[in-house]
């Protein structure tokens, strides 16, 4: 487990541009008692603004190329609260955490600057218990309050900074290219390499005890994080024949192990019961790995050894697997199932209507995602976005778009809500509303060209009264000045 980036390289002229902005900027420290100097952090004061531009930069880029970004918001939903609840007790923290999962089979999470952390399906499918989970998180989270990359370009005296960026570079094209990732290395000093990894493990020991210390305060089974790095630890064994050089001395260490165990033996004894929402977020990503008659036929024989709420969310992952596999029959059995045992959850209702919606019932769906969001009062966006898809569906587009309409107004952050906004006025002819509405879902991932070029298009239809026009006009204005910015800082 590494705080360094762990996307896919697209190009390395523009992500070294990045990485050399990523090594100034890291967030607020979280004060520690009894931890190893690590340097006179008040050499890397950067402005958190700009710090946090990077981390966006870098998250929009993943949601828009990355293909292994998993645009579910029950898996990344849940991911932020559990770290909302760790961070709860981080004394005066003001940092904005963003949490999100990749579709990777290894045991790994990273942190960005800006607080955006991204946390692979192999490490959630992994943990044995929800506290396992939490112990990961807590240290990427404490990865970014120690401003980490930020300490390390205040080393610049004994490391430059050309060669710190070619390792994340290096890190940056390891998940998607071996060979890229070595010849990133080679570009570097071996004793660079050498220093770089000394203090990552000096890093890495110190977001182990900031990680102890929210663990136990959040209520969470601190014993939980050394039975993890344990486990990790075997898996880097089993790579670390295929990995690249700079891999294979992985910062977690016998000692890192060790030193994190003593620790925890301070704190206080607890079972903490896994939540249920862990539970079905596992359950529901090991539904849509591998093979889906893999999927069920695991399904089906955990069914038969457990109880409780293992046998809930066994049941949830064997109707997801039905789902999948396009057996309806078998999907709607299990969740009808569940509902007569007397389980509810938002995650139950969201799953009824799509295996509505699936096999071809809208007007059912419909009727299904409007019970769920009236019996959680939340909005759960899972819930609301099948809602809209079911609607536009069952041919109710002016209700599609009024829902979308009225969740923007909500939150005006969610690119999801803005597409299908466009889509719904498409089907309606509003033109110059469907190309500001794709601007806007543009303009969140961070392709400012894209949402001028809509914004153009929206100047062009003739469907839109005077205020509607002059608001494209101002927008448009606002982006261009936007886009020269990111230009000059080359984001």
């Amino acid at each position: 487990m590494t705080f360094f980036p762990s996307a896919g390289l697209c190009c390395r002229a523009r992500r070294l541009r990045a990485a050399l902005a990523i090594v100034l900027m890291m967030p607020p420290v979280l004060p520690a008692n009894n931890l190893p100097d690590l340097g006179d952090v008040a050499q890397a004061d950067l402005p958190p603004s700009l710090e946090r531009r990077i981390g966006e930069s870098l998250w929009r880029e993943t949601r828009v190329r990355e293909r292994s970004y998993i645009n579910d918001p029950e898996i990344n939903g849940y991911l932020n609260q559990l770290a909302d609840r760790l961070i709860a007790k981080l004394p005066d923290s003001r940092q904005d955490f963003e949490l999100f999962a990749l579709r990777d089979p290894t045991l790994n999470a990273f942190a960005w600057p800006g607080g955006f952390i991204g946390v692979h399906s192999g490490l959630i499918v992994a943990a044995q218990s929800e506290s396992e989970l939490a112990s990961v998180i807590a240290h990427e989270i404490s990865h970014v309050t120690q401003r980490h990359i930020a300490r390390l370009y205040a080393k610049r005296g004994e490391m430059s900074v050309i060669a710190i960026a070619s390792l994340i570079i290096a890190a940056l094209a390891a998940r998607g290219n071996g060979q890229a990732a070595q010849a990133a290395v080679v570009g570097g000093q071996a004793a660079t390499v050498a220093s770089q990894l000394a203090y990552t493990r000096d890093f890495e020991r110190e977001a182990d005890r900031i990680g102890i210390q929210m663990l136990d305060g959040a209520g969470f089974d601190t014993r939980g994080m050394a039975a993890f790095f344990e486990r990790m630890q075997r898996s880097v064994r089993f790579y670390e024949s295929n990995s690249p050089a700079y891999l294979r001395t992985h910062p977690l260490t016998t000692e890192r192990i060790a030193d994190a165990s003593a620790r925890i033996q301070e704190t206080a004894y607890r079972q903490v019961p896994d939540s249920i929402d862990f539970l079905l977020v596992r359950a529901k990503l090991r539904a849509y790995d591998g093979e889906a008659r893999e999927a069920l036929a695991e399904f089906e024989t955990r069914l038969r050894d457990v109880q409780g709420n293992a046998r809930i969310a066994a049941r949830f992952g064997l109707a997801h697997a039905a789902l999948r596999k396009r057996d309806f029959v078998r999907a709607q059995k299990e969740a009808d199932g569940l509902r007569s045992d007397g389980f509810s959850s938002p995650m139950l209702d969201n799953l009824a209507g799509r295996i509505s919606l699936d096999a071809g019932r809208p007007a059912e769906a419909v009727s299904r995602f409007r019970e769920g969001l009236q019996r959680s009062g939340l909005r759960p966006r899972a819930i609301v976005y099948g809602l809209i898809e079911a609607l536009i569906a069952d041919n109710r587009p002016e209700e599609a778009l009024a829902v979308a309409t009225d969740e923007i107004s909500l939150t005006t952050q969610d690119p999801q809500l803005y597409q299908y906004q466009a889509r719904t006025s498409a089907l309606l002819g509003k033109r110059l509303a469907q190309h500001r509405a794709q601007a806007e879902a543009y303009v969140l991932n961070g392709q400012y060209q894209a949402a001028i070029e809509q914004l153009e298009l929206a100047q062009r239809a003739a469907d839109g009264d005077f205020y509607q026009q002059s608001t494209v006009d101002a927008r448009l204005r606002e982006l261009r000045e936007r886009l020269a910015e990111q230009r000059r800082d080359g984001l």
